[in-house]
């Protein structure tokens, strides 16, 4: 299980009863790069997993973290482009669930 395949679900506590960590809504931009960099470099407890760094670089990006901005730019690089649209489509999943608040 990754980050992205739990963002369907409105229960959050599923994925974090599996130890692993997950974007919840009191997460600033900070934190949720850092956490996007546990996915990316497989630290945390966190699965290695760049569709799951890209979907949380891009949750962190939309609450105002630059660092990620720069990062989620980086792996997309790397990333075919089904994977980014994985990616952004469960980032709109976090967002929708209401899971993810971003800034007005």
């Amino acid at each position: 299980m990754n980050a992205q395949e739990t963002a369907p679900q409105v229960d959050q506590e599923q994925g974090q009863e599996a130890g692993l960590p997950l974007p919840t809504a009191d997460m600033n931009g900070d934190d949720l790069f850092r956490l996007g960099m546990m996915y990316s470099n497989g630290q945390g407890g966190c699965p290695m997993d760049r569709v799951s760094a890209h979907m949380i670089f891009n949750l962190a990006a939309m609450k105002g973290s630059i660092e990620a901005r720069v990062y989620r730019r980086e792996m997309s690089q790397e990333m075919e482009q089904d994977e980014i649209a994985e990616a952004q489509k469960a980032a709109r999943r976090w967002i929708d669930a209401g899971i993810v608040k971003l800034a007005a």
